[in-house]
């Protein structure tokens, strides 16, 4: 392999659901105790680490030797974070700035909402991902060989604990296969291009963890030299990660450069917005460190603490550059405010408002709601404001009277209906189910007005008056009885309209199948036109029937079945009554 001096590292994000052991398998390969520090064994910040290939060397030993290609990386810069909040904040100009990803599951659990949320991200962004299959430590019956490479490891297991870890990876591939992918276990991958590689491993015992960095240093020499290309001397292209407040230092941007270098001292624009921070590097230090390592340059791709002035007002997911001529800083600030423009998208149309912690979510967010199809009136960064909820009340359209909250604090009010949720795909999904409730309750008020289907029973032994009106107890057998509703035999014959309904002592407008109440109806007598045990329907009429014919789309079923049933009692006089 000869070295390329024009190839940069590869980025990897570490992905998974929480507590499979995204920050523990990285834990393992650094050799410090990060994910023993953190609360509850969970990644509370997004870090990242530069890996040399030097230490992938260390780790891997001779398994590398296996590798020919034509590369070699200078090594691999890998992004930790909580759930997938750091893919989405990885963003530039046309897609995403990971190039390649680990997709950690624990092998005893399986997939979960987060793992299946991660594999819809990077199934959108197209970008190649590996599987690492966690915890077979865990495994019953599983004995440690962390001295030895994992395929004699797992020679040297029980028969039984063997056929179990064989099981684990079947579901393994039977659940990722029914998401659209084919999978398999590293060593029995034929074509890298049409499979997912699978590698057992845990991160505790650190067996799997150097056929994991083999895996991923092929994949990336193999098929990414086009993409890692780069030209180090030219003008330094990143994102932002996170805004933190580092004690003695102030305001520092976290955040991965992936093109080019920049340099202590540099004019560098962020993109904002309303308009961009143009302000100068003071500081460079290495991140994730309690002890700041300065820096005077540092060359894609790598993470970096930033610190510059007036930078507070900074936004994670936003793009920076670095202007080495202050001639260009005009045409690069215009430049870079088109492509925050893109993304913040305000008109005059119909549509729901969108809003987002960073504009890598906020970018995610209005791509995946455009392919529903659905239209977006405003999207913007941050939580959500009265003026937002004044924007979702001026829609015509009820359906579009809505706030999508991604990662955002929802405002209190009882105005508008906001959907808020940290999963995107729930959040879509929270959406659309909202959205055909409230379709439904449009289309449901065409039926106002019509005659409700109902069918009910004369109570035995509950006439409370025989007329005058006659008051009787009745039982909803289906659909709903309303006041004023007219009513009939089961032979057609009239018998007059509820005037009144009572339950419990109250007078009501309605009631439901399954209810049971007292109803008066004025001009019978009970034991003449009407009997108890007797059952009773609301009398429709052709034009109101013709009409529930036109909905029948909106009907539910129990009042479809009673139309049937009342055009029945009809048709037996007049057999083309309602046709």
């Amino acid at each position: 392999m000869k070295e390329n001096t024009n190839i940069r590292s590869p980025v990897c994000i570490v992905m998974g659901h929480v507590d499979h052991g995204k920050t523990t398998i990285l834990d393992f390969i650094r050799g410090t105790a990060i994910a023993r520090g953190e609360a509850g064994g969970i990644t509370q910040a997004i870090s990242s680490t530069n890996l040399s290939i030097k230490v992938i060397q260390e780790v891997c030993g001779d398994l590398l030797n296996s590798l020919k290609t034509n590369i070699t990386l200078p090594g691999i810069l890998f992004i930790d974070s909580p759930g997938h909040a750091a893919f989405t904040n990885l963003r530039k100009r046309g897609g995403n700035i990971a190039d390649i990803a680990i997709l950690t599951i624990d092998i005893n659990e399986g997939l979960k909402p987060q793992t299946i949320e991660s594999i819809e991200i990077l199934k959108k962004y197209k970008t190649p991902f590996i599987i690492a299959a966690n915890k077979i430590d865990v495994i019953s019956g599983w004995n440690s060989k962390a001295d030895k490479t994992l395929l004699s490891s797992i020679q040297k297991q029980s028969e039984n604990t063997k056929d179990f870890l064989d099981k684990k990876l079947y579901e393994l591939v039977g659940q990722i296969y029914e998401i659209g992918f084919n999978s398999q276990r590293f060593d029995r991958v034929e074509d890298y291009t049409k499979e997912i590689a699978i590698i057992p491993l845990s991160a505790k015992t650190g067996e799997g963890i150097p056929e994991l960095l083999m895996v991923l240093t092929g994949l990336a020499q193999k098929f990414l030299e086009n993409c890692l290309e780069c030209n180090l001397e030219k003008e330094a292209k990143g994102t932002i990660l996170e805004v933190k407040e580092e004690k003695g230092i102030g305001t520092t941007l976290d955040a991965i450069i992936y093109d080019g270098t920049l340099k202590k001292g540099d004019t560098i624009i962020i993109g904002n917005i309303d308009e961009p921070i143009v302000t100068k590097v003071k500081a460079l230090f290495e991140p994730g460190k309690k002890q700041l390592k300065a820096y005077n340059e540092v060359r894609a791709a790598i993470g970096v603490k930033i610190s510059a002035p007036d930078i507070k007002e900074a936004i994670p997911g936003m793009p920076i550059i670095s202007v080495k001529n202050k001639a260009d800083i005009n045409s690069k600030t215009k430049e870079i405010q088109k492509e925050i423009d893109e993304i913040l998208i305000e008109t005059d149309n119909e549509g729901i408002i969108l809003k987002a912690d960073s504009l890598g979510s906020l970018e995610a967010l209005v791509s995946l709601v455009k392919e529903k199809k659905i239209p977006i009136k405003k999207a913007s960064i941050g939580n959500v404001t009265k003026k937002d909820v004044a924007d979702a009340l001026s829609e015509k359209n009820e359906i579009n009277k809505v706030i999508l909250a991604f990662n955002t604090k929802p405002i209190e009010t009882k105005e508008i209906k906001i959907i808020s949720n940290e999963i995107i795909y729930k959040l879509l999904d929270d959406l659309e189910e909202w959205r055909k409730d409230e379709q439904s309750k449009i289309e449901r008020k065409k039926l106002k007005g019509l005659v409700k289907p109902a069918k009910f029973m004369i109570m035995h032994n509950c006439i409370f008056r025989q007329s005058n009106p006659a008051v009787f107890g009745v039982e909803i057998l289906s659909g709903i009885l309303e006041t004023g509703t007219p009513i009939m035999k089961s032979n057609g014959k009239k018998v007059n309209q509820i005037d009144q309904l009572q339950k419990e002592g109250e007078n009501v407008n309605s009631a439901e199948k399954g209810e049971q109440l007292a109803v008066a109806v004025k001009g019978i007598i009970i034991g003449r036109q009407v009997i108890e045990g007797e059952i009773l329907f609301s009398d429709i009429s052709e034009k109101d029937f013709l009409k529930y014919k036109e909905l029948k789309s909106l009907l539910k079923p129990d009042e479809t079945q009673i139309l049937k049933e009342i055009a029945g009692i009809k048709r037996r006089d007049n057999p083309v009554w309602g046709v």
